[in-house]
């Protein structure tokens, strides 16, 4: 069954926010495509944004390809690393962030070579939160690196990204998982690419840093509930597992490590695997759609996680 950006309309990938467990959303890519599943449309939010330009400029194992070697990029080129007093340094100048955006810039200009959104093989759009107006804002047009900055903006992280006098930051904080936008723009098949997050059940915080932390899941997690219970009768929906290690895309502690990209490759196969298990079943029709598959051991740190959200 082959699924082609030619097809009307076309299935819609959205990409989802994850910081360093936005590697994950690399290996489901890599079993879509193995499947011959191609995007008609690709929305994304922070990290998922950053994977989505590359699927959008390039769908197919060669964007894969392509991805792989910007999320090395990452762990290598440190988006997130430089010594303490580096940080300390950008902090003190800066008062609000403690890294500069310059080497995320640097691997997005290397491995995404497309100026503008419109140029994208693939319609793009990519969410951020609006500061000045407190909502989300997509970005369907206009220079694409600024867009995906904009999506990828990790408060305290990352400086807010100026466009026109109007600064935005990461995109999670408004809408982690953008089903609704999907629907919004006319997509009857969409595939879910998420972090592992929405496989791993809640439970109430027991550590002082838990609580922040379990109530900003709670407001990620509502939306896309909210998003998938509202879907029109004829909209078919897989959300495909990640296969993520049992509690790291849970821990609290984990999503604060946000320079925990050591993992990547095993990230990458895991979420390769189960994705391409489901994918083998629900393209045969043997999977129900809206349904996922939550497996994975404890051979992971559970305490691994993120970056951009």
């Amino acid at each position: 069954m082959d699924h082609s950006a030619g097809e009307a309309g076309g299935p819609a990938f959205v990409l989802g926010g994850g910081g360093a467990l936005g590697a994950y959303e690399v290996g489901m890519l890599k079993a879509l495509f193995a499947q011959g599943v191609k995007p008609g449309m690709v929305l994304g939010t922070s990290v998922g944004a950053i994977n989505g330009a590359a699927v959008a400029a390039e769908p197919s194992q060669t964007a894969v390809g392509r991805l792989i070697e910007l999320w090395t990029g990452l762990g290598k080129a440190g988006v997130f690393a430089g010594s303490l007093m580096g940080r300390v340094s950008t902090a003190v100048r800066s008062r609000t962030h403690l890294y500069t955006p310059a080497p995320l810039v640097d691997l997005l200009r290397e491995h995404v070579q497309v100026a503008l959104i419109e140029e994208l093989e693939v319609p793009f759009q990519c969410v951020a939160a609006s500061i000045e107006n407190a909502a989300e804002h997509w970005f369907d047009r206009g220079p694409l690196i600024e867009a995906v900055l904009a999506s990828s903006a990790v408060p305290g992280l990352l400086p807010p990204v100026d466009v026109d006098g109007e600064h935005f930051v990461d995109g999670g904080l408004v809408n982690s998982i953008p089903v609704g936008r999907a629907v919004a723009l006319g997509a009857r098949e969409i595939y879910v690419l998420q972090v592992g997050r929405i496989e791993r059940p809640l439970t109430p915080p027991k550590l002082p840093w838990d609580v922040a932390m379990v109530a900003f899941e709670i407001a990620r997690r509502h939306r896309f509930a909210r998003d998938m219970a509202d879907l029109p009768s004829d909209v078919t929906v897989h959300v495909l597992p990640s296969g993520a290690a049992s509690g790291e895309a849970a821990g609290a502690l984990g999503q604060l490590r946000h320079r925990a990209f050591g993992q990547t490759a095993d990230r990458i196969e895991r979420a390769y695997a189960a994705s391409s298990r489901y994918l083998e079943s629900a393209l045969d029709g043997a999977a129900a759609p809206t349904s996922f598959v939550p497996e994975g051991s404890d051979s992971e740190d559970p305490h691994s996680a993120e970056g951009p959200a």
